[in-house]
């Protein structure tokens, strides 16, 4: 495993994360991390991290320590397109993919990664938001995992019925015209939204702190940032949203699952999020008061809530 960079903002504590390269099926250089459990020996099992759209690996430096200290050795991956993972056009800032099921081949590699690594079982899942659909696509592919945590899943996308017919019908024009990669129509163009937008209009999270340690990364790392979701993306994460949506209780794993959705969500939709719960033999939702999209940058309240309640569900899938 050929090692690759983690970045760390001035200030912080040596990163126990170890990155390094791996490349999927397909050519796509992927950058995957590993996050090494305390007392290895005793180690509580690994868990899969799988983070959302325009997300990257040193966002989730805290979560993937946290785990560690738990017992957990952690490994997570940039989706191609994203962080320092091969982008997958010359224009590098929209968040591109041609087809959903693309992910599905990252997914191999970090199983790949793992079984290399030699990471004990047992084997969980922990999702966030496009890694919720990526996570729930490959559960219903046999994920080896024995346990599942999501929070705020994209099991539906905030949109009204007639901008969702527009963005889809936008995304067929754009592909017949070579365009499927340019920014889609209201999803930010080509900036990052974090640095073009104020705390107090952000859809994430309630943390002043956080956002700003969100705010500091995209200003240090611009090169790992993503601007808005082009047409293609658009149009595949639909067509996925749809096909998952599809999937009868029969067609998911028989593992226990927890579910958090915080109730000022507004970018994922929470309906679809109830609706796959409660179709899913075993999965349980939890409410997070208050919460926004993010629950692992919430306050600080928030935050424990959710992770004591992940760490928890975890260990009694053990």
């Amino acid at each position: 495993m050929t090692p690759a960079p983690f970045h760390l903002l001035p200030g912080d504590a040596p990163a126990p994360a170890q990155a390094f390269w791996a490349q999927a099926d397909d050519g796509v250089k992927l950058r995957l991390a590993h996050w090494p459990a305390a007392g290895d020996r005793d180690a509580a099992g690994t868990i899969l991290l799988f983070p959302g759209r325009t997300e990257y690996l040193e966002k989730y430096a805290r979560v993937g320590r946290e785990l560690a200290a738990e017992g957990f050795h952690v490994i997570a991956a940039d989706w191609r397109g994203q962080g320092m993972s091969d982008r997958l056009q010359a224009d590098p800032r929209p968040g591109h993919v041609a087809d959903f099921a693309d992910f599905q081949r990252d997914v191999v590699e970090i199983v790949i990664a793992a079984q290399d690594l030699d990471l004990p079982q047992p084997w969980h899942l922990l999702a966030h938001s496009m890694g919720g659909a990526i996570g729930l696509a490959a559960l219903v592919n046999e994920l080896p995992v024995r346990s599942a945590v999501f929070s705020a899943p994209m099991w539906g996308i905030m949109a009204r019925p007639a901008m969702r017919l527009l963005g889809t019908g936008l995304s067929r024009v754009a592909g017949r015209l070579g365009r499927s990669g340019l920014p889609a129509i209201g999803t930010g163009g080509r900036g990052s939204f974090v640095l073009d937008g104020p705390f107090r209009d952000n859809l994430l999270t309630e943390d002043g702190l956080q956002w700003g340690r969100l705010v500091a990364e995209a200003a240090a790392w611009p090169d790992l940032t993503l601007g808005g979701a082009s047409y293609g993306w658009v149009g595949s994460a639909f067509a996925e949203i749809e096909r998952l949506a599809a999937v009868p209780a029969s067609g998911l794993p028989d593992i226990p699952v927890l579910v958090a959705l915080g109730d000022r969500e507004k970018i994922v939709a929470p309906d679809a999020i109830r609706a796959r719960v409660d179709r899913w033999p075993g999965a349980k939702l939890m409410r997070i008061d208050g919460g926004r999209h993010e629950a692992m940058f919430e306050t600080p309240e928030r935050r424990t809530r959710f992770m004591n309640a992940a760490l928890a569900h975890f260990h009694a899938s053990a």
